[in-house]
């Protein structure tokens, strides 16, 4: 393993090791800012062709760069030589400030605090630097109306600003996507009521997870709403976007005409000290955390939400729960539905599934041979695709081969925009997706708060 960590205070050696004085084009370098969640370290799982093999690292000294240099670290070990980062360390007070000093034209990659990341996405886009985000990008309202201001000067600096949305890459929402771009199998996208909407999106997640027989340490933060976002505006964001890449695909969407946000709730999950502290590895609640404290000491997390919108007339419900831990043999569950004309495509993520996705067709009024003549036309694209009978309707058999984990997404998405850097440009249609995408969920937690 070959891993160089060089600790540096002084502004000169940093602005050196973020410029490149030859004449000769250099690459690209990577900056990590203030990694803080562990999705800061999932793009650096492989190399990337013109990009630097020295990653800059700007952060407040403490457990969560250690634990993104750590990770880097594990990374080059797994998979070396073919993966060899190296990293060039800066953590004084003033780590944003010496990140900006590098040069124009690198790449900061940001997944951490939530409450920061738009003051971070402002202050790098206006250094002339391109920004690839974990989500959420926004978490209320102010934090909305810095992204529109940063797209703007993103445009005249001519840099790309682009979130990390891995779930578009995840194979089962893919081919839910693909299926209902077949008329003839699917038929049209209905509209739809509130009480029995034309799509519906829900998640549950838990806060307990064991990761390599441990328990994954949490920063105490990740509990602050006010720090991480509660959940109606975080995990929700996913949710939001296969909405609007599925049912819209390729197509402008304006949020002010768009999309209307009919009613929304949240609610907390309620944890104990001992919980919190299995979490998080802290004694107790930090000072913020004790302003959320219930008479008995119970801490409340408002990591849940739900919201019904219409989006160009289509109602749409969206659902995220955090439960503290699943219970034994259990896990994260997943459920989306879209209901056609002709047929309802479902994904299932539950016991019956064994807690791994499911995607079903459904027939309403599509006869067996067109579908199986409609799914065959697929399968040019995704070798290995098979139909099977089962209570819900047809279950879409996905080859192993064509199954990635969540975490191997990630060099997906930054294959993607690197593509759009080199390109100069995005498609036309994405920066408005990502600001219909943040009006969703910010004006759905405005709405449940005044309802509150």
């Amino acid at each position: 393993m070959k891993q160089n960590i060089i600790f540096s205070a002084m502004a000169a050696a940093l602005l050196l090791s973020c410029s490149h004085p030859s004449k000769m084009q250099p690459p690209m370098q990577l900056i990590a800012l203030d990694p803080g969640h562990f999705h800061a370290s999932l793009v650096q799982q492989q190399m990337y062709p013109g990009i630097d093999t020295v990653i800059q690292v700007y952060a407040p000294e403490g457990p969560e760069v250690k634990q993104y240099l750590r990770q880097v670290a594990a990374f080059n070990e797994k998979d070396s030589p073919t993966v060899h980062w190296s990293t060039n360390v800066y953590t004084g007070n003033d780590y944003l400030q010496k990140m900006l000093l590098c040069q124009p034209g690198n790449i900061v990659v940001l997944a951490g605090n939530n409450r920061l990341k738009p003051h971070y996405i402002r202050s790098a886009v206006h250094a002339g630097m391109h920004v690839l985000a974990d989500k959420p990008m926004a978490i209320d309202a102010a934090g909305f109306d810095s992204l529109q201001a940063a797209f703007k000067e993103a445009a005249v600096n001519k840099v790309q600003l682009y979130d990390i949305m891995t779930e578009r890459f995840e194979i089962h929402n893919a081919l839910q996507r693909e299926l209902s771009l077949l008329p003839e199998l699917f038929g049209t996208l209905q509209t739809g009521t509130a009480a029995a909407p034309a799509v519906i999106k829900k998640s549950v997640h838990h806060f307990k997870k064991t990761v390599a027989g441990k328990t994954m340490i949490r920063p105490s933060w990740y509990m602050d709403v006010k720090q991480q976002g509660e959940g109606i505006t975080d995990v929700t964001t996913h949710l939001v976007d296969l909405v609007q890449w599925t049912c819209f695909p390729e197509q402008i969407l304006d949020y002010k005409k768009d999309i209307h946000i009919d009613a929304a709730t949240t609610w907390p999950t309620v944890m104990s000290l001992p919980q919190y502290s299995a979490i998080t590895g802290e004694p107790r609640f930090t000072p913020a955390l004790q302003q959320e404290l219930t008479p008995d000491s119970m801490l409340k997390v408002y990591a849940n939400g739900a919201f019904d919108y219409t989006i160009r007339g289509v109602h749409a419900r969206i659902e995220v729960q955090w439960n503290y831990e699943a219970p034994a043999g259990t896990g994260d569950t997943h459920y989306s539905l879209l209901r056609g004309s002709k047929a309802e495509l479902v994904i299932l993520q539950d016991k019956a599934q064994q807690y791994k996705p499911v995607l079903y067709i459904r027939p309403l009024t599509t006869d067996t041979a067109t579908l199986k003549a409609q799914f065959q036309t697929l399968t040019h694209k995704y070798p290995g695709l098979t139909l099977k009978e089962s209570p819900e309707g047809w279950e879409v058999v996905i080859p192993e081969a064509l199954v990635k984990g969540h975490e191997l997404l990630f060099a997906k998405v930054m294959q993607q925009f690197l593509g759009y850097i080199k390109s100069g440009e995005m498609p036309a249609w994405e920066v408005p997706a990502m600001l219909a995408k943040y009006y969703t969920t910010t004006q759905a937690l405005s709405v449940a708060k005044r309802l509150e």
